[in-house]
Order: structure tokens, then C-alpha cells, then sequence
């Protein structure tokens, strides 16, 4: 993983807006609808080698495929997975934060529903590599038109796995997740081996509830970090990056856990760089945790600094304040700009507009050149 040596590098967090026909189908494939797989297969590599274009000419450094032949960042897992054959149902209940403002949530349940998601009814087991192999496949191929620094994939941690579909045959909360986490090793392995950064994503990580069957005296956290860190046990921590979210919609989020209070069990995590949210109202303010909690040898630290849910178009001043207040405190070489979360976490989920997405992207590139500048 490339460090910012000579200039602060950007990224991104991974999914991008689909074109909207891809969009359609990866929607009624979704459904269980009839989609020809070879005009989906080629759809999806013309949409990549787009992204990647797009990417590139916006000035972002790491680039990825945006997710492009995925449903979402999280139940995709469900198509690569043994176990999860039963019917889909939507997910209940809401997020704490919006159970306390009902009319806000009633306003906005639809966009929330967007995916439906099946159970977990047999053993899990990854089924084969051909999927991770076509998406690998297609970005390496998007690559050789571009001249990008680096390339990151994206995968689901087993916890997020574990928050979207329900466990309804494994005995206990801590079997459950032994078992994704062993069986998504090999996608893990898979992406490394590609010759790819892989990004984990765990939204999984930025709360702590209790689990009934968790036997062994960890907490939530602690157990999700030991089944991920068992998954990625064969892959240098300077091959991966780790995402935290405490939920990519625009809500109050007036209770959502504190950095302060998860970070340093977050840290035992593997994965050398950390993406996070750092920019939206309720979270860019702990950038000061970093004045109190020593990053670790060889952690680098990927700060939103792009808000993932508004259409604003961040100023390039203030990105490039952003990014100088953290390499005030953790040094230049260890901050890479980000964005607080996707664009396009699940297909038909759009909080901001493509053409404005894009936008964002420019802003967030000359505001890098900006603190660069300052910092140089």
C-alpha cells in the first residue's frame, strides 16, 4: 500500500453510481427475474472500465471497479455463499437513531428498503472463485487503460455479513460468524492474490450491543475483530484497509457509538489503513481523538472528507483543512483523503446525484493539491 510520500494520495470507499441500465438488472437478477448472463457479464465490464476512467480523470489515486456487478456492498455475499437459500424478507425494525424521530423515518423507510435479504438456513461455505475472479478480472483489465497509483477492492467483513442476513441455523451468534469468517477467507485470499489492496467493509464495528450466545466473554466488538483478524490471518496488513460507518443515510445519528469509545479495540484489527467517516456533522470533530490515541507503527489513517449523503460540493479549502488537521496529528505520510462512506452502497440507493458525485471527487482532488502545498 502506497503511502502519501510525497503528497497527500486520495481514494474513495468503494461503490459508485451504476449506469442506470446495469442498475435494472442487477435489481431483477435480484428478484430472480431471467437476465441474459452473458449481456450482464459484458455490461458490467464495459461499466468498470467507465468507472475506472472516471476515476482516474477526476485525479483519484486508488482507484476500484465501484462495485459495479454487485447488488450491494453487503448482500452480494448471498450469491457467493452456501446457505442462504431461503426466501428473502425485508429487513425489520430501524436504526435507534431514527426510532426516535418517527415522522423523519416514515419519510424516508423507502429508502432504507431498498434490498431484501435472506436467512441463513444451512452451513455456510464459499461456493467458488468464479465471481471474485470476473471482478478481479475486470478491473485489471480497466487498469491497463488508465495510469492510476494503486487499486483497492472492496469485500464484506463477516460481521456485516452477519447484520444483514439473519442467522437462523447456527446455534449461536459466535458459530455464525466463525463460519463466515472462515468461509470468506477465500475471497479474501482471493483479491490479495490478485495482486489488489483489499478494503473490508465493517459498519459491523462501530457499535457494541450484546449477542445472545456469545460464550466466551468478549464483547461484540472484540469477537467480530478476532473472527476478521482470523479471516485475513495469511495476508500482510499492508494489503488491506479496513472501512467503519456508522450508516450511510441521512439521519440524526445522535446515537451513533463515539470513535473514542471503540477505536483502540478497532486498532487490534489487522488491516493497516483505516477508512472512516470524518466529515458529516455528527463525526468531524474526532479528529481529535487522534491527539489522544497514538496511531500504531505502520496504521495509516483514510479520512472522510467527503460527506457521502449530501449534495453539497465540499469547497476545496475545507477538504484540504480536513486532511491538514489529521496530518497535524498523525503525519502527513499517513493520511490519504477519502470519503466518509459509498455513493451507491446498494443498487437504487442514491442520496447524491452522479453528476454531483463526480463533482465531489474534483473537489476533493484540488483540495489534496491544496494541502499538499501547505504541507510540502
Amino acid at each position: 500500500m502506497q503511502k502519501s510520500l510525497q503528497r497527500i494520495l486520495t481514494t474513495h470507499t468503494g461503490s459508485l453510481p451504476r449506469p442506470p441500465d446495469l442498475q435494472q438488472m442487477l435489481l431483477s437478477q435480484d428478484r430472480g427475474d431471467f437476465v441474459d448472463s452473458a449481456a450482464f457479464e459484458a455490461r458490467v465490464r464495459e461499466a468498470v472500465d467507465e468507472v475506472v476512467r472516471k476515476q482516474v480523470s477526476c485525479g483519484i489515486d486508488v482507484v476500484n471497479d465501484g462495485e459495479m456487478g454487485k447488488i450491494s456492498y453487503s448482500t452480494y455475499a448471498k450469491d457467493r455463499l452456501t446457505g442462504f437459500t431461503g426466501p428473502s424478507r425485508p429487513r425489520a425494525g430501524l436504526p435507534l437513531d431514527l426510532a426516535d424521530f418517527p415522522e423523519y423515518a416514515r419519510r424516508i423507510q423507502p429508502q432504507l428498503s431498498v434490498i431484501d435479504a435472506p436467512v441463513c438456513e444451512g452451513p455456510v461455505s464459499y461456493k467458488d472463485l468464479s465471481a471474485v475472479q470476473r471482478d478481479c478480472d475486470n478491473l485489471k483489465a480497466a487498469l491497463q487503460n488508465v495510469n492510476a497509483t494503486e487499486a483497492f477492492m472492496t469485500a464484506a467483513s463477516p460481521g456485516v455479513i452477519s447484520r444483514f442476513l439473519d442467522n437462523e441455523y447456527y446455534p449461536d451468534h459466535e458459530a455464525y460468524i466463525s463460519a463466515l469468517a472462515d468461509a470468506m477467507k477465500t475471497e479474501y485470499d482471493a483479491i490479495y492474490q490478485a495482486g489488489f489492496i483489499l478494503q473490508l467493509d465493517c459498519p459491523d464495528l462501530t457499535g457494541n450491543r450484546d449477542i445472545k450466545g456469545i460464550t466466551r466473554g468478549l464483547s461484540y466488538l472484540e469477537l467480530h475483530v478476532e473472527a476478521l483478524n482470523h479471516a485475513v490471518r495469511d495476508i500482510p496488513p499492508d494489503r488491506m484497509r479496513l472501512h467503519l460507518c456508522w450508516g450511510n443515510y441521512e439521519g440524526p445519528h445522535h446515537r451513533d457509538a463515539p470513535l473514542r469509545d471503540i477505536i483502540n479495540i478497532v486498532l487490534k484489527a489487522r488491516p493497516a489503513a483505516l477508512s472512516f467517516e470524518a466529515s458529516n456533522p455528527r463525526h468531524e470533530h474526532e479528529w481529535k481523538v487522534f491527539e489522544e490515541v497514538k496511531l500504531p507503527e505502520g496504521k495509516v489513517l483514510i479520512p472522510g472528507v467527503l460527506d457521502s449523503t449530501t449534495n453539497f460540493i465540499e469547497h476545496p479549502e475545507l477538504v484540504a483543512q480536513r486532511l491538514e488537521r489529521f496530518a497535524s496529528v498523525v503525519g502527513r505520510e499517513n493520511v490519504i483523503a477519502g470519503t466518509d462512506c459509498g455513493f451507491a452502497t446498494f443498487a437504487g440507493y442514491l442520496l447524491v446525484d452522479p453528476s454531483i458525485t463526480w463533482a465531489k471527487f474534483q473537489s476533493m482532488t484540488e483540495g489534496a493539491q491544496i494541502a499538499s502545498k501547505h504541507l510540502w
